[in-house]
Formats: C-alpha cells, structure tokens, sequence
C-alpha cells in the first residue's frame, strides 16, 4: 500500500528547479546555493484536535496542514521554497485517505512555486496525524520577527477575524504574498500571523518586544462569520469576543512606525484591507478602549493546548 501511494505521488509531483533528488531516495536534494539564511517552520494537525475528519473532506484537511505553515513563512515575511510533509494514516482506508490528502496540497503548493521534497507514510490504529514542515527565503530586507515592536508604534491587521470555524480554517488564503508585498515596499518593525487568536496572538507579540498595547475595539474588522456565528450560538458572546478569541483567522498582524502606517492606510495596497486597531505603548500589558472610552485590561483570550 505505501509504494502504490509513493508511486502513485510520484507521477503527480511537478518538476521543480530547487529539487536535484526529490521523492525516491532516503533524503530529498536541494539546489539553494547562494542562499544565507533559511526559514524552516512546522505544523502537526490532528484528527479531533484541529479537525473532525467524519465531517470535512480530506482534501480540505491536506490544503489547511499546507496552508498553515505556508501562513508561519508569510508571518515572517519569507518566501516558500520546498516542503516535506509526515502523515500517520488509519489502517482502515488509508491509501484512499492519503491521496485525498495530497489532491488538497498539491494545488496550493503549485500555487506558491513550493517544492513537495518529500515525506513519510506510517500507518497505525489511532486518528489521523499529518505534519508539514516548511522552507522558506529570507528576502534581502531580513525576516519579519516578533521582537522588534517600538513604543508608539501602529498595530496594523489585514483582512477582518472570527468565526472562522465555519468554514474559513480550511479555506482561508495564506498572506505569503501581502506580507512580502508590505516588507518590500514599507518599513515594518515586527509581525505575526494570527493563528490562536488575536487578542492571545498580540499578548506574545508585546511580550516578545517587552510592551504592552492598547486596542481600540470599535476598529477592530469584525468577519461576517463572527456575526453569524454570534447568532447561531447565541451564548451571550458578542461578535467581538470572536474576533478577538476565536482564532484560525491567519491574518498579519504588524507593528508600524506611525508616519509609515499613515501611509500604508492611505495606499491600501493589498487586495485585502489593512486596518489600524491600536498603539503598542511602553507600559507593559494588554489593554482595550471603545471609542474614546476609559482604557480597561484586555483578557488575551484564544486557543492554548493545554497538557501535563
């Protein structure tokens, strides 16, 4: 069953200039010479933890375990070079599942000129696991970091955020593109890509920088999702409890110098909109304020896994 599926991936796998030896070997081969710094970046997803696979297609699952660490280089502003990706499969259906897998992440890897170098097949009587780990070019302007903020600084968003559990964690669009857009073309001081949610997210952003922040709510893109999602349930969380909670939104999240983030706004240069929901200050914290209101803490709420 795994050399039918490995011959069967390796009639689909296109031709790529980085890859000298790719699937076939023991180790993959690859031509990146020249190159004097290397992003490498890892996500494990799990069946039951960040997807039920009863209810979602697998092709689906295989684009968002691509997605995601595709999301982690654009949150350090580095462009894709090659991929190899682990997948522990139940032994009932396994090969059908796996190339169901694969029919998701091979689109998507064409899509960003990534190199699928190679991976691993185990087979096993628990739930799906697959593990993608990703390379990626740091750009002549250096890589984006966490650390890095100043105070007075703007706090810069693409796109809008929650309820992304209906739907929008399997489909949403990495910022691979925008964010390489923006740290070509403007000065950023730090970033990161909003996977466990904004409020949790900015909470390590500061904390990496040795800041606090302060985010006025009233700005903050609301999704649609977060709305309907708010209504669906109807658990007394508001729809900004989802943006700023939810997670799974992939979106950047940046700390600007002022006069450049005038100038970003001003522009609107993606095809997604950038907004500006707040300061990063010297006083330590997470801090919100409503329109012009009192400055009140802001509980970090998002996702954790939790173990002992």
């Amino acid at each position: 069953m795994e050399q039918q599926f490995i011959a069967w991936l390796r009639e689909r796998l296109p031709a790529h200039p980085l890859l000298r030896l790719g699937p076939g070997d023991d180790a993959a081969v690859l031509r990146m010479a020249g190159m004097d710094e290397c992003v490498i970046t890892i996500d494990l997803l799990t069946d039951q933890v960040d997807f039920l696979l009863a209810e979602v297609d697998p092709r689906r699952i295989g684009r968002k375990a691509l997605a995601v660490n595709l999301s982690d280089l654009a949150a350090m502003a580095a462009r894709p070079l090659a991929a190899v990706l682990a997948v522990a499969l139940p032994r009932q259906g396994g090969l059908e599942l796996a190339v169901q897998l694969y029919e998701g992440i091979l689109p998507l890897a064409e899509k960003y000129n990534l190199a699928i170098a190679g991976g691993d097949t185990n087979s096993w009587d628990g739930p799906l696991v697959i593990t993608a780990t990703l390379l990626g070019q740091v750009t002549a302007r250096g890589p984006l970091c966490r650390k890095g903020a100043t105070a007075g600084d703007r706090i810069i968003v693409t796109g809008a955020f929650g309820g992304s559990i209906l739907g929008r964690q399997f489909d949403f669009e990495p910022r691979v593109n925008e964010a390489l857009l923006l740290k070509d073309r403007y000065e950023l001081h730090a970033g990161m890509d909003v996977s466990d949610g904004l409020a949790i997210d900015l909470s390590r952003l500061v904390r990496e920088s040795g800041l606090g922040a302060i985010v006025e709510t009233d700005c903050i893109p609301i999704h649609e999702d977060a709305r309907k999602l708010a209504r669906q349930r109807n658990d007394g969380r508001t729809p900004l409890e989802h943006a700023l909670g939810d997670g799974e939104d992939f979106e950047l999240l940046l700390a600007v110098p002022p006069k450049e983030a005038r100038r970003m706004l001003a522009e609107q240069p993606l095809d997604v909109p950038l907004t500006d929901i707040g300061l990063y200050t010297a006083e330590s914290g997470l801090w919100q304020r409503e329109a012009g209101g009192p400055i009140q803490p802001l509980t970090p709420s998002g996702w954790e896994h939790s173990f002992t």
